[in-house]
């Protein structure tokens, strides 16, 4: 069982070091993206225009035996444009379904808040029960199905916010800064054709069953009770945090949910596997305990007004809640 796990662990080494091959100056974003995938959940990501997103989800498609779909999100997009719909068959007099964009394994909503309220609807009911219904219809999607949805920060215009019980659904909330000044001189090289070597060549492309495995293996990743514990100290301060100093209170109007709870003990997992470890430690908690709350803990009006984000208050959690 031991080597099989080693084996799968060599695969994702080398789908990393491919993901890292074609996006350049992402190694946080590229680890991630396969933490989402090993611990099946949906990605948000926002960042900012041409920092390779929809780039990411195509080389990941290459490199994995599944099938991609790009959809942009427009104020005019309907649900039936996500989910396809039914068409009349004048030859014989009866409806045939159609399927849409979401009848593949994996989906890059692009610019997701741009879509109004229906059309987040029905991808909620995708990514939540990995299911459309349509025409009072309920037709399964593939088991190996995942979202990644982007939002660009800088354009608020004609946008709608998602809303809290979407943004609970994606597992990780990642934020994509620009490439350090190396990493940007490499992407030019590269553009201009300059750069050594050939363009990345992954090889065959994974079996499915090889991410089923590897999604076994993560979830047989021990977690101690001291460190579990830690876990849930972690979470019950989003809620209440008055209890780890009194200057932290009135910053949080609405803590994690349990969601967060099981999001944040998979992806602990996750962390720890693609570390070669088979045992969880507080560290992996830390390492992405923002990407799993950012999204889940709201804060008030007021620590708006100061400027507290919800990085500095999980900041400032890791600070003062202690480990064991």
């Amino acid at each position: 069982m031991a080597h099989e796990s080693a084996g799968l662990a060599r695969a994702f080494d080398d789908l990393a070091a491919y993901m890292n091959a074609c996006i350049l100056g992402q190694p946080a974003f590229v680890e991630l993206l396969l933490i989402a995938v090993l611990a099946d959940g949906h990605l948000l990501v926002e960042g900012a225009p041409g920092l390779a997103k929809t780039k990411a989800i195509k080389a990941l498609a290459r490199a994995i035996d599944l099938s991609d779909q790009r959809i942009q999100f427009t104020p005019d997009l309907l649900p039936s444009d996500l989910t396809g719909t039914d068409i009349y068959r004048p030859e014989d007099g009866t409806f045939r379904f159609q399927k849409g964009p979401l009848f593949h394994n994996f989906i890059l909503a692009d610019e997701i808040n741009r879509a109004p309220a229906k059309v987040q609807s029905a991808l909620l009911e995708a990514m939540a029960e990995r299911q459309v219904t349509v025409g009072g219809k309920t037709y399964r999607l593939d088991d190996l199905f995942m979202v990644m949805a982007t939002q660009n920060p800088i354009e608020q215009e004609g946008t709608y916010p998602l809303p809290e019980a979407q943004l609970d659904r994606f597992l990780l909330h990642v934020r994509i800064d620009f490439p350090d000044i190396a990493a940007e001189r490499e992407i030019l090289r590269l553009v201009r054709g300059e750069a050594r070597g050939v363009a990345p060549d992954f090889g065959p492309p994974l079996p499915q069953e090889v991410v089923f495995a590897a999604r076994r293996a993560v979830a047989a990743v021990h977690m101690a009770e001291p460190v579990e514990e830690y876990l849930l100290q972690m979470v019950q301060a989003t809620r209440h945090p008055e209890l780890y100093g009194a200057d932290l209170e009135g910053l949080v109007s609405f803590g994690a949910s349990p969601r967060g709870t099981i999001a944040l003990d998979r992806c602990a997992r996750a962390h720890a596997w693609r570390r070669k470890r088979d045992y969880v430690v507080p560290e992996d908690v830390q390492a992405v305990l923002k990407p799993v709350l950012r999204h889940r803990v709201l804060m008030t009006f007021e620590a708006e007004a100061d400027g507290v984000t919800s990085d500095d208050f999980i900041d400032l959690l890791i600070a003062r809640v202690p480990v064991g």
